[in-house]
């Protein structure tokens, strides 16, 4: 099997997978965290990165991102993805697609096995959901860099965007700080970048949240 390690240091990955890497980074690792604040030094080379089909939109974007206040990031971070009092955006996606709204549901589990299927594990030391958004980003990342097509499309197509566009726009409304609010409008114009360029199909889906 393959272990996907969670790292972000550019240094070490291909030049395609450096910007999905940045966004499963920030959708998944804390901001006080040596993951998370290596790519945060690095936002401002996000409209660089990606010959973006609406650079505008990703220029104003990267602009909130850098003139954010990072003090403010741990208490929206926690609030947004570890379940500080309600949640008002959960990160995963068998919490959109599962009709009582469970984590590990249905969908969950046959995300957990098209991983298998590819010989991936997600070596995060957790024991978690792997159907989290940062960590699907970041499973697309490696499987963008080893070339496998196939498993780009079918991520995109039957276990990330059925979901990803409502759960980014929770994102948007709950935010507070300005920082996930655009770091969420990058994410979804890359998708749909992504997208366009592997022509996915994606599955219609009935959302519950």
């Amino acid at each position: 099997m393959i272990s996907v390690r969670l790292i972000s240091g550019s240094a070490e990955l291909s030049a395609v997978a450096v910007l999905p890497r940045m966004l499963g980074t920030l959708f998944y690792y804390s901001p006080t965290s040596e993951e998370a604040s290596s790519v945060i030094s690095e936002l401002a080379e996000l409209p660089a990165l990606l010959d973006w089909q609406k650079p505008s939109l990703i220029e104003e974007a990267t602009a909130r991102l850098c003139s954010a206040d990072i003090a403010e990031l741990p208490y929206q971070f926690s609030l947004l993805f570890e379940g500080q009092g309600a949640m008002p955006a959960p990160p995963w996606g068998s919490v959109y697609m599962d009709r009582e709204n469970l984590l590990l549901g249905e969908t969950a589990q046959a995300y957990r096995q098209f991983l298998r299927t590819n010989e991936v594990v997600l070596d995060t030391d957790l024991n978690e959901p792997e159907d989290q958004f940062g960590l699907m980003i970041l499973a697309m990342a490696y499987f963008m860099e080893t070339e496998n097509d196939d498993a780009v499309v079918e991520l995109l197509g039957t276990h990330l965007l059925p979901w990803s566009g409502r759960y980014l726009e929770l994102v948007a409304e709950a935010d507070q700080s300005g920082f996930y609010r655009a770091l969420a409008v990058v994410a979804e114009a890359f998708l749909k970048e992504v997208a366009d360029a592997y022509e996915v199909t994606v599955e219609i889906r009935q959302l519950y949240r």
